[in-house]
């Protein structure tokens, strides 16, 4: 196997989209009339991972063939899993004034260029199925519904040639490609890595499974996510701030790293949990942590829907293991971090506390229990609340 050593990107080759300096100066100057696209936000963010192969192996957004693959069996034509569509959509008064075979520029919120799609299929985006089939459900009051529903009638796909992945992009030292992550793994002498997938702080019990799970492999990728999260998620600046201050204080340096994963909260559960590891396998990463409701919004899905999914899969196919991890929390009787599978406690001895409640502690100023999280994440997180 090449690659190092490391595990193959998914479909065995690392994308790359991005145009050298020669075609980018090539495309800007043939499409200064073209048709221009305002990206939304989910799709910028699937854009940039397009670009840099951490959606390897589409080679940019999906067509029609694919697009109805993908909803009803989580796979693309060639069988190989992938679970979300990944499309690019406009109104239908946009679609019809663009030709098959004409180039549209799309852009970011400020109308900068971040790419060059040439059209090659324009086809009907049917918003139920992918609600159904993606998301189990067609409520809007689901985030990610509520995108799809505002998302344009008509897909377009076609080559895509991207001229910058995003401009000013926020965490830029680490904000690692799957290349780049790949060559630090390679450096680090790392065969085996385990990824954790986080859009919040990480208190005790995501301390403890992820040291778990450290244990049997080289190193820990700590990759939150900081594209598109939703209204009342902490934001990405603190809680990159409180990664920072954990590893530094907590972790082993030489067995753990932390990059960003600039992607956008689909918030589809099972479907979503089956992406974040596809994708992690680019990344060069060979375990994934799967938690308790993974990815998961509301009641929507069941608490390890996200964990089963996987076994919708013949093993090898996804290729990245999964690692199922119970609900943690601090056991007063074991007087350390546990689980329903690794403690005879009682209830009354676990500490277990809601979002909602340590939300509100740290809003007073009052810091949860150390058996919840470290004082130096509560200090940071309450003082980011105060401002």
């Amino acid at each position: 196997m090449s690659h190092h050593g490391l595990i193959p990107p998914h479909g065995g080759t690392l994308v790359n989209l991005i145009a050298d300096s020669v075609r980018r100066a090539a495309l800007e100057a043939e499409t200064k009339s073209a048709p221009r696209i305002k990206l939304p936000e989910r799709e910028q963010c699937d854009l940039e991972l397009l670009a840099v192969g951490a959606m390897s192996p589409l080679t940019g957004f999906v067509g029609e063939a694919e697009f109805h693959s993908i909803c009803d069996s989580m796979r693309l034509a060639s069988g190989l899993p992938w679970s979300v569509p990944i499309t690019c959509s406009v109104d239908k008064a946009t679609a019809d004034k663009i030709d098959l075979g004409q180039p549209v520029v799309l852009t970011d919120d400020a109308d900068r260029a971040l790419a060059v799609l040439t059209v090659k299929e324009k086809y009907a985006h049917d918003k139920t199925k992918e609600c159904e089939k993606v998301y189990r459900t067609t409520e809007e009051a689901h985030p990610g519904v509520a995108i799809v529903l505002s998302q344009g009638d008509v897909c377009l796909a076609g080559n895509l040639e991207v001229l910058t992945p995003r401009h000013d992009p926020e965490f830029v030292d680490y904000r690692l490609t799957p290349a780049q992550t790949r060559a630090a793994f390679t450096d680090k002498g790392w065969k085996t890595v385990v990824a954790f997938q986080t859009r919040n702080p990480i208190h005790r019990a995501h301390e403890y499974i992820t040291k778990c799970a450290l244990e049997i492999v080289d190193g820990l990728l700590i990759h939150p996510l900081v594209g598109q999260t939703q209204a009342g998620d902490i934001p990405a600046d603190v809680r990159m701030h409180c990664y920072e201050i954990l590893i530094e204080n907590y972790y082993s340096a030489a067995n753990t790293m932390l990059s960003v994963w600039p992607a956008a909260m689909r918030y589809a559960g099972p479907r979503e949990a089956i992406i974040h590891a596809l994708v992690r396998k680019n990344y060069g990463v060979t375990h994934f942590i799967v938690g308790r409701d993974h990815a998961g919004v509301g009641k929507y899905y069941g608490t390890y829907d996200a964990q089963e999914i996987f076994d919708e899969f013949e093993p090898g196919e996804i290729g990245i293991t999964p690692l199922k991890f119970e609900h943690s929390f601090w056991c007063k009787k074991s007087g350390a971090m546990a689980s329903a599978k690794t403690t005879n406690s009682k209830p009354e001895e676990r500490v277990f506390l809601s979002g909602t409640k340590v939300r509100e502690m740290l809003v007073s100023g009052e810091r949860p229990p150390v058996e919840f999280t470290r004082a130096e994440v509560a200090d940071l997180l309450i003082k980011s609340m105060k401002q």
